[in-house]
């Protein structure tokens, strides 16, 4: 491996992880992790954070906060940086087939096969596995705010998070929220004593970084122009894909008008299969950027089926982990400078109140609606907090609940 492609290294982190190594864990987590991109964090946390130890507290919300800046589907942008941290850019590619190729398969198997899990068992299973969801959540808020925001200061700029977030309906709010929490941090966290380190240093030329983030601009710049030059389907359709997964902030939902835009209004695809779709993309685990698999394999113009998921996939996720390796050769140097430690400090404490506005909508209000709903949740987050269950057996134990739930009422 060239210096250019070493590992990230936190300085807590045991090195020489390989991309099998990182495949396989991704793999598990691509199978278990239901619940969109703020659950998927909690998955990462628990799993990173707690079980492996492979970066800390502090180094893992600094990343969280990087990636929730940044255009592109965060979840999948802090797992791609993880699996870079750990085998350099092969565990970086492993980190996103793994996470990313369960649902993706998934979805392209509904767009060629009829509804999936009808009746009251089916239905009741899908509830379940969204009331894992609840359960993760909430025990990244408990964990993530009791690390991040133990005083006054930091406690009170993650409620100001939560607030905005809650009552703004602008998509843009959450890059708004970490950028306020960052001034706050400024002018509130300066007399904090320095904590742990936790830093991520990328052993990564700044020149591939530049290289990245001309690679980002010039294919939004010039997918367009070549569309109109040749008149292919293709670029018309990797144009349409790749701009959407460019122009989104705020999470995986944010770009569902954007593909509905890009992908309904020319009658590519009906309106109703897309709502099918997007009702699939719900239920099953992964990143809902792989919601572009199923328009991939749906869409009308030519290529469609397998290739046009693939097209998807790659279009959609393509922007994303450009500009996340455009951006990571500077931000630990970012990092060291004056002042920077507070702003992180109002950053991280931004980040929980993201999480604990989340945790309340989408992920309770579109999940818990009984008082069965809240008692599996409830099961769940005793099971995490207090018996240290595995994520996995979380997953079987919220889905069975959810089936029995189904079935006696």
């Amino acid at each position: 491996m060239t210096a250019a492609a070493a590992d990230v290294a936190a300085p807590q982190t045991t090195q020489g992880g390989s991309a099998l190594e990182v495949l396989c864990i991704f793999l598990k987590l691509g199978l278990t992790c239901f619940g969109g991109p703020v659950a998927h964090i909690g998955y990462f946390r628990d799993e990173f954070v707690v079980r492996r130890k492979w970066l800390d507290e502090h180094a893992y919300t600094d990343l969280v906060g990087l990636c929730q800046f940044l255009p592109g589907p965060a979840s999948s942008q802090v797992g791609f940086s993880i699996g870079l941290m750990r085998a350099g850019f092969p565990g970086a590619l492993a980190a996103w087939a793994g996470f990313t190729l369960p649902s993706a398969i998934m979805l392209v198997l509904f767009a060629f096969s009829a509804d999936l899990l009808t009746g009251p068992a089916g239905m009741g299973l899908l509830h379940g596995l969204k009331l894992v969801a609840v359960a993760i959540v909430a025990h990244a808020v408990w964990g993530m705010a009791r690390t991040l925001c133990p005083d006054r200061a930091r406690a009170s700029i993650a409620v100001a998070a939560a607030l905005i977030i809650l009552f703004s309906s602008v998509s843009l709010a959450q890059v708004g929220v970490i950028v306020l929490g960052g001034v706050a941090g400024l002018w509130l966290c300066r007399d904090v004593p320095a904590g742990p380190s936790g830093h991520i240093a990328i052993q990564m030329p700044r020149a591939a970084g530049l290289a990245a983030l001309a690679a980002f601009f010039a294919l939004l710049l010039g997918l367009p122009m070549l569309r109109g030059v040749t008149g292919s389907s293709a670029v018309a359709l990797f144009d349409a894909f790749y701009r959407s997964g460019a122009l989104v902030f705020g999470g995986g939902h944010v770009v569902l008008p954007l593909l509905r835009n890009a992908f309904v209004a020319p009658g590519w695809v009906h309106d109703g299969t897309f709502l099918a779709g997007y009702g699939a993309a719900q239920a099953v685990p992964g990143p809902l950027f792989t919601f572009a698999a199923y328009l991939g394999a749906v869409v009308s113009p030519s290529p469609h089926g397998i290739a046009g998921a693939v097209l998807g996939l790659v279009g959609i996720f393509l922007p994303g982990m450009l500009i996340l390796i455009g951006v990571l050769p500077f931000w630990d140097g970012f990092r060291k400078r004056t002042g920077t430690q507070a702003v992180m400090r109002g950053v991280n404490a931004a980040v929980v109140g993201l999480l604990g506005a989340a945790l309340y909508d989408p992920v309770w209000t579109s999940s818990v609606k009984t008082p069965g709903d809240f008692g599996v949740a409830l099961v769940g987050f005793v099971l995490l907090t207090a018996w240290k269950a595995p994520p996995l057996l979380v997953v079987a134990v919220s889905a069975a609940g959810g089936v029995a739930l189904a079935l006696i009422g």
